[in-house]
């Protein structure tokens, strides 16, 4: 085929080739946010949110790694900005570009600030280097030590003849004292020992009147908190004698005086104790937690390692069986149990919806309150005595006019008794009982917490089963006869003395909040006694007792 061409036309024009650039990559975005003064507790919902679904944390020295453990997502990139690789404290700027980097390998960044970000921090710095690298940002208040710790003290700042509120953060400079001499103000000195005594100097130079009462509080906010009352003319040796390297507050004025009637939060019950946790991370989350409102500070040490059992093949039968309308009853007696049986049904695709026309049995209240996070409400929880006694008690007869089907499918431990399983075979039931999971003794605690419990640095320790009496023991040793040791029930007890330990408080009814609660009616029974004999009161690791009765 000849083709012809016209010349007059002309060919048509090639477009010039573009080159495409890659997309720059997006910055991230910083939130600064305040940590609080020191309690976790103080922290605000939008700060739990946000370390929940940040990338990277910035923080500061003071700054606790807790809160991101307790709050952030797995996997977070911790970033500490708060001293150098000499140890010393970083400059404001060095911070600041600590932040931008941060943020310029993109995601979500939570600058964690001590306190709350807009007062005495680097806060205006590092604002201004993220908007001049055109990073975007968002500022989240905190509780600041400036309100919070006095609270924590017992020191109202105001009362009806305040007229003023001076707070001062010397950090190293001479000031005028004067403006902050009136005797109708309350004075707040933020700083160390050194900058505590200048302001004693300054004041009385100024005009204060030496009686004027002083509260000087280090570690405000944590169980470690101590408060001091003394006089604006003894604050500088107060101050000196404390030394430096600690966070303390003076609040000086009149309102110090109230704090014999508004304190709180250094005369709760177990205030300042330090309790051993002998019980898996995962299930001493609520016992911590209620040790903390009554002021203690707990420390778990792991006792036992919960594993899957060695041949599945029981517990796959099981599960199928419990689909399929094998049994009438299932039985748990345990968190592990229920979070044995909830993992084999992810596995084989299945949800709470399999359970329809199953009777669902909860050994006690923590057991049937982790069915009913899965979505399922359990028929039967013995109102007394939460154990597998209990439970047994409250179990229906096999009735062969009213119950289709005999069996019960019992998920446990592999080293469970078989009170449960005997008595339900003589009330006429048939029981599978299945071995859901291992308990594996853990390896021992850093040589550290092993001297501290024999040595009696802890001042109790709560047992919530037989099992943690005896693997605490196993792995540990015995803790200290000076050590208050608290039971959750008589066969906990027991297993405690048969080890050699004298039980000390036995809770009223067996749950993990009773056995706090008597633990902190022991400790405040120690207060009463200590005040009516006006005797200085010393926690059990103070006194450490050679005297204290051994058990028989």
């Amino acid at each position: 085929m000849t083709v012809l061409t016209d010349p007059t036309i002309a060919a048509p024009r090639t477009p010039p080739r573009r080159t495409v650039r890659p997309a720059a990559k997006a910055l991230g975005h910083v939130s600064f946010v305040g940590a609080g003064p020191g309690d976790p507790g103080l922290l605000t919902v939008r700060a739990v949110d946000l370390l929940g679904t940040a990338d990277v944390v910035v923080l500061d020295q003071g700054s606790r790694e807790d809160l991101v453990a307790r709050y952030g997502r797995e996997g977070v990139e911790v970033v500490d900005a708060g001293a150098g690789e000499d140890g010393q404290p970083l400059a404001r700027a060095a911070r600041a570009k600590i932040v931008v980097k941060a943020a310029k390998a993109g995601g979500r960044v939570v600058r964690l600030m001590d306190g709350d970000p807009s007062t005495f921090t680097g806060l205006v710095d590092e604002l201004s280097a993220c908007r001049k690298a055109g990073i975007g940002f968002d500022v989240v208040p905190g509780v600041s030590a400036v309100t919070a710790v006095p609270a924590y003290a017992g020191v109202p700042m105001t009362t009806a003849s305040t007229t003023s509120v001076h707070i001062v953060h010397p950090a190293g400079r001479t000031l005028s004292w004067a403006q902050h001499a009136a005797t109708d103000a309350t004075v707040l000195v933020l700083g160390g020992s050194q900058d505590l005594a200048a302001a004693a100097v300054g004041l009385l130079a100024a005009g204060r009147d030496g009686s004027t009462p002083v509260a000087l509080t280090a570690h405000g906010t944590t169980t470690t908190q101590t408060t001091l009352t003394t006089t604006l003319d003894q604050l500088a040796a107060a101050a000196t004698a404390a030394g430096d390297g600690v966070p303390t507050m003076a609040v000086i004025g009149d309102v110090v005086s109230l704090r014999e009637q508004a304190s709180w939060y250094e005369t709760k019950a177990l205030f300042g104790w330090r309790v051993l946790v002998p019980r898996t991370k995962q299930q001493a989350g609520g016992v911590t937690q209620r040790l903390a409102e009554h002021g203690a500070t707990a420390e778990v040490v792991p006792t036992i390692s919960v594993e899957p059992p060695r041949t599945p093949q029981q517990m796959e039968k099981a599960v199928k069986g419990l689909v399929t309308g094998r049994y009438e009853w299932i039985g748990f007696t345990s968190v592990n149990a229920v979070r044995a049986v909830r993992e084999k049904f992810t596995e084989y695709g299945l949800d709470a919806r399999a359970f329809s026309g199953l009777k669902v049995a909860a050994v006690g209240g923590v057991t049937a309150d982790a069915l009913r996070e899965w979505g399922i409400e359990p028929d039967l929880v013995p109102e007394e005595e939460q154990s597998a006694t209990g439970l047994l008690q409250a179990w229906p007869p096999y009735d062969d006019v009213l119950d289709p089907i005999n069996r019960v499918f019992l998920p446990r431990a592999d080293i469970a008794t078989d009170t449960l399983v005997a008595g339900l075979v003589e009330n006429g039931w048939e029981v599978d009982d299945v071995t859901a999971y291992r308990t594996v003794r853990a390896a021992p605690p850093a040589a550290p917490v092993r001297d501290a419990i024999k040595s009696g640095a802890f001042d109790a320790v709560v047992f919530t089963s037989s099992s943690t009496v005896r693997n605490l023991v196993g792995i540990a040793g015995k803790p200290h006869p000076s050590t208050v040791v608290a039971c959750i029930g008589p066969a906990t007890a027991k297993t405690a003395e048969e080890h050699g330990l004298r039980v000390d408080v036995l809770a009223s009814e067996p749950s993990s909040d009773a056995l706090v609660d008597a633990l902190a009616a022991y400790g405040q029974g120690l207060r009463t006694s200590a005040a009516e004999s006006g005797e200085e009161l010393l926690r059990p690791s103070q006194r450490k007792s050679a005297s204290r009765r051994r058990a028989r």
